[in-house]
């Protein structure tokens, strides 16, 4: 039978839906799907500790749900506890028929898909439209997504409107940088991870800067929740850990982060940085950073949580 999925709310046109940050992401749900898939275990320890706050039959809101890995997980735990609703948020049509169709593949079919409603809202996240197509809900997740919005405090206050009495709001940012290389891999200048990750932040505060009344939040994310109102405000963090030799699907997000990294970064990387990355994205070369055994993928991701009075 399937998961019951509902959609309403409307649609931004253009093909890939209306974002702050110029990215098309439509054209990224395979890299999405991908980076779900390398953090599966993380998205399932998330979903354990999440829901295990929330009363029978809970509403869980998505908000930016992507490809939908942390969706499926939410609803895998939900599906365990007898049920309940996955309301998956996004700017994006494409991802959301992405997320939902990734819900319906957790939870393949019988019961416990029937046990579990998703529905999908084609809404912007800074936009008070959200408040009004976006149903209140026992927990509001939202990962990777509020340093997106022009106003990230107003953007948090927001998702906190959404969260029902003795409810949950949950942001997933920040935590420590992805480190996927090892310190000297044989050309180029040793080191080379540490200066693409450097390139990687200025990209973000040049991408933030240039975004349309950006409003900048000169603190961190739990004073963030409790400027909006939320009480109990806490966080965890969850490893992410695939060692060396990494699996397929680890080489291939590697593969894809280089890719965004030296089409989006080129200019922020010194020449030679850039030769060795065209080097390492070479797969007819023996550089190939795809075909090397030395390749892992360690990451931690933190989840600032917060509870409305």
């Amino acid at each position: 039978m399937g998961a019951q999925t509902h959609g309403h709310g409307h649609g931004h046109g253009g093909g890939h839906g209306h974002t702050h940050d110029g990215i098309d992401w439509s054209t990224r749900i395979g890299f999405l799907r991908r980076e779900d898939a390398v953090a599966e275990e993380a998205n399932a320890g998330i979903a354990d500790r999440l829901v295990g706050r929330l009363p029978d039959q809970a509403t869980v809101v998505d908000i930016g749900s992507g490809a939908g890995g942390q969706a499926a997980a939410f609803a895998r735990v939900l599906a365990a506890r007898g049920g309940g609703r996955i309301v998956l948020v996004d700017a994006v049509p494409e991802l959301l028929d992405a997320a939902a169709e990734a819900v319906r593949h957790a939870l393949g079919g019988g019961a416990a898909a029937e046990s579990v409603t998703v529905e999908q809202v084609c809404v912007d996240a800074a936009s008070d439209e959200l408040l009004r197509q976006t149903p209140e809900a026992d927990l509001v997740w939202a990962s990777r997504v509020v340093h997106h919005l022009p106003d990230e405090q107003g953007g948090v206050r927001r998702l906190a409107r959404l969260v029902r009495a003795g409810g949950w709001l949950a942001l997933a940012e920040g935590g420590l940088t992805t480190r996927y290389l090892p310190w000297d891999i044989g050309i180029g200048a040793p080191g080379l991870q540490d200066r693409l990750n450097a390139a990687r932040d200025e990209w973000f505060a040049a991408m933030r800067a240039e975004m349309p009344d950006a409003v900048r939040m000169p603190y961190g994310w739990g004073v963030a929740l409790a400027e909006a109102g939320l009480a109990e405000v806490t966080s965890f963090s969850v490893l992410t850990d695939h060692p060396a030799p990494a699996g397929p699907a680890v080489r291939e997000a590697v593969v894809e982060w280089l890719t965004a990294l030296s089409e989006r970064m080129d200019e922020k990387l010194s020449e030679s940085d850039r030769d060795t990355v065209k080097a390492l994205l070479d797969p007819a070369a023996d550089t190939y950073v795809g075909a090397r055994d030395d390749i892992f993928l360690l990451s931690a991701s933190t989840v600032y949580v917060g509870r409305r009075a």
